[in-house]
């Protein structure tokens, strides 16, 4: 399984991928069932995951007790909460196995350390986050400047998987829409593929 990681891994280290095993074997790999909560809204985050296989939600629940979903994080993808210039450190999110996971699990405070044993983990890291930053960046700017049907579009082209693997009321949240919007949207985008062809 550790596989996957060192494939992602290569994209962002000069390293070998005997170096890169090295690297990764004292890394726990954990398994969670469907259902597992990860994180609890309000608990102190001090852990991160790397998903090997499964998906995980990242969701809150406002002050009129709505649910509301921000995230999906599938294969290949890290999830941290990055929570620590808020005064009492705690999560606004939850987290949630929406599939049966396999996961790599960090310990966030013991994180130095392992820098300060594999220094090149250190510059692999910043290296993956960033991307991580720019592609939320990327995809908050997408959407506060897009219709839900663009929304929609753009999760097709880019995320097609998730339209399988995600409840329809959990996807239209995440799209900022209705349930039944939703269902529209996808009758509509069904109607134009049976036009085009």
């Amino acid at each position: 399984m550790k596989d996957v990681l060192i494939q992602y891994m290569k994209r962002f280290s000069d390293l070998s991928e005997s170096e890169l095993r090295k690297l990764t074997v004292d890394i726990p790999v954990a398994t969670f069932k469907k259902g597992t909560i990860l994180l609890q809204q309000g608990e102190f985050p001090d852990k991160c995951y790397f998903i090997l296989k499964g998906c995980v939600r990242l969701y809150g629940v406002d002050e009129n007790g709505n649910e509301n979903t921000f995230n999906f994080f599938t294969e290949e993808q890290s999830v941290t909460i990055f929570n620590q210039h808020t005064p009492d450190k705690i999560s606004p999110y939850s987290l949630s196995c929406l599939e049966d996971c396999t996961l790599i699990v960090g310990d966030l405070a013991t994180e130095q350390e392992a820098y300060d044993m594999h220094r090149v983990l250190e510059e692999l890291t910043r290296k993956m986050i960033e991307e991580d930053l720019g592609t939320m960046r990327d995809e908050f700017s997408s959407f506060i400047s897009s219709t839900p049907e663009e929304r929609y579009q753009n999760l097709l082209k880019k995320r097609p998987d998730l339209i399988d693997r995600v409840p329809q009321y959990q996807l239209a949240s995440y799209l900022g829409i209705k349930p039944e919007s939703l269902s529209r949207i996808k009758k509509r985008s069904v109607a134009n593929l049976r036009i085009v062809d």
